[in-house]
């Protein structure tokens, strides 16, 4: 690889080996992490929504080359926890690409064992720097466990169960009487409450107290396309 030419962006770089019938593992060796440390990898997510609901993405989601280089390894920057809801895709909101972020998603964001067991695979076997539960603008599953939502015993069992993993965020929910607002503030109750429970496993406290990962929370405003960032 010493005789390619300077100055060439990775893009470039992983392009020109193709040509010339490089290994997968040569081009894998090509794709690092966006991010070395959890203040780079939050600096780079809030870069890339900047972009995004500036409408000037710089993303490519279809480049064949790309596609290559994470054949024989994934090397995310940070883990997202975000809401299932088809109106929050992880990574186009944050205008990354491919590999760049570990995106685990459950209605309501609810850390579920699942979930957790996700985060600490991440954080132990990825080596990411940034966990982010995302919450978001008119979440069904908060809206169903609010307090004055309709019973809950009529859900499916393992909906009441998400439900059931949201409801105690909302038990101190001021009485608001705008409904948007009111919808606002119950969603980032829930997300204060999930971080919270992300940051009590032990493993995951261990990694932030070694300074390996920043955990945060954020909302996404569906209208405006901005999140915004609930740091400590």
């Amino acid at each position: 690889m010493s005789d390619l030419p300077p100055n060439q962006t990775t893009a470039e770089l992983i392009a020109e080996l193709t040509k010339r019938g490089a290994s997968m593992e040569q081009i894998a060796l090509l794709k690092n992490s966006g991010a070395q440390t959890p203040e780079e990898a939050l600096q780079s997510l809030k870069a890339g929504n900047t972009r995004f609901y500036s409408d000037k993405p710089e993303r490519v989601f279809t480049d064949v080359n790309h596609r290559r280089a994470q054949i024989m390894a994934q090397t995310p920057f940070a883990a997202i926890v975000g809401c299932a809801d088809s109106r929050v895709p992880v990574e186009i909101i944050f205008d990354q690409g491919p590999g760049d972020i570990f995106s685990i998603r459950v209605a309501g964001h609810v850390i579920s064992p699942g979930a957790l067991g996700s985060v600490q695979y991440a954080v132990a076997h990825l080596k990411i720097h940034l966990v982010v539960v995302l919450g978001h603008e008119g979440c069904g599953a908060v809206a169903a466990a609010m307090p004055d939502a309709i019973q809950r015993t009529d859900e499916p069992s393992h909906v009441q169960f998400l439900l059931e993993a949201i409801a105690p965020a909302l038990l101190d929910l001021p009485s608001i009487r705008d409904p948007k607002a009111r919808m606002r503030e119950a969603c980032v109750l829930n997300v204060m409450h999930q971080k919270k429970r992300l940051e009590s496993d032990p493993f995951i406290a261990q990694a932030v107290a070694s300074g390996q990962i920043q955990v945060v929370g954020a909302f996404y405003e569906i209208g405006s396309g901005a999140v915004d960032f609930l740091e400590d």
